[in-house]
């Protein structure tokens, strides 16, 4: 779908997510994961989890209505805690009713409260939280016994993705295939590293790698 010229307003934003989730639709033709972030400045470090989520042959679904042709797909959305909080509401709210079985929140400053609040509002949806900076952490992993998230360290939203994936894994197997092959091939970078260190040497292989 095309962003277009006219006004948007919260108000037409809640009610494309509720009519979103009052829709008869396949499920498989619905977006995954949701990831949503507190400001589009968060971008730069929640990419991350887009990058991951298209390295597992996910594919970014911008229209609800027509689902791209990968099997498991994604969505993004701005959301702010603070400054939109009928929007938050309303994206947990109606997050499971719109097919998505996890959702990845990243937030930053000291008041990171996105990703706790969405956990709480989403519940028993899981959700990873992402603190997009250092300061950021202690907000998110701040829940009370009772209210889980599932947080990893400040601006790691590629891992954000893969504890996703890892998640929808135990219900689809070709996505435990995935994460294996990349898995593979991260320990076959390191087994490539480890041998032509030794072989070549520090001087060469340092030299090796400014080509």
């Amino acid at each position: 779908m095309t962003a277009d010229t006219d006004d948007v307003t919260v108000e037409s934003l809640i009610d494309r997510l509720r009519a979103e989730a009052d829709a008869d639709v396949d499920p498989a033709t619905t977006p995954d994961v949701g990831i949503i972030m507190g400001s589009d400045s968060d971008l730069d470090v929640m990419c991350g989890a887009h990058e991951a989520l298209d390295e597992l042959g996910f594919e970014e679904q911008t229209d609800f209505t027509d689902a791209p042709d990968a099997r498991f797909t994604y969505e993004t959305y701005v959301v702010s805690a603070h400054r939109t909080p009928d929007l938050m509401y309303a994206y947990g709210q109606t997050a499971m009713d719109r097919g998505l079985d996890v959702i990845i929140a990243g937030a930053g400053g000291k008041s990171a409260d996105l990703p706790n609040m969405t956990a709480s509002i989403a519940y028993p949806l899981p959700v990873v939280g992402v603190p997009v900076q250092e300061k950021s952490v202690d907000s998110v992993i701040g829940m009370p016994t009772g209210a889980p998230i599932v947080a990893v360290d400040a601006g790691k939203s590629f891992n954000a993705a893969l504890s996703a994936v890892q998640m929808l894994a135990r219900e689809y197997d070709v996505l435990e295939d995935r994460l294996l092959e990349y898995h593979e091939l991260l320990t076959g970078d390191v087994a490539r590293d480890s041998r032509d260190l030794h072989d070549m040497g520090l001087t060469e292989y340092v030299e090796s790698r400014k080509e």
